[in-house]
């Protein structure tokens, strides 16, 4: 069965204190080219950006990784990505470590942070 894995960006670039808050595009960039080079298992990543950090990568396609930008909230355009996924037969896994979030995107698999960050 096909896998999509639906990242919580700003979630995902929070979780490691390296100053990314002064530079909210360029961290949303540097996860994005990590997430393009990383050797991961799933057939489709869904990366979900919000704020400043849309300023960093543009929505669309690039190779097997896909950027949503979030119109408002992130959790909202996750929650969705994740239906829709799921509604199209995939199996999906969401990286966050937002509790409500996970709570809300059930039969999905959640998986942290940083077992995405050891991963790429």
């Amino acid at each position: 069965m096909a896998t999509t894995l639906i990242v919580d960006g700003a979630n995902v670039v929070g979780s490691v204190p390296d100053g990314w808050w002064r530079d909210r595009a360029g961290a949303a960039r540097r996860l994005h080219e990590r997430l393009l080079v990383g050797d991961t298992s799933y057939d489709a990543i869904v990366l979900v950006l919000e704020g400043q950090a849309k300023g960093g990568v543009k929505a669309g396609r690039d190779a097997h990784v896909t950027t949503v930008h979030a119109p408002k909230d992130g959790d909202a355009t996750i929650r969705e990505q994740a239906r829709l996924a799921g509604e199209s037969g995939r199996r999906v896994v969401v990286v966050t470590a937002d509790r409500a979030l996970a709570a809300n995107v059930s039969p999905a698999q959640v998986l942290s942070p940083s077992w995405l960050l050891d991963h790429i």
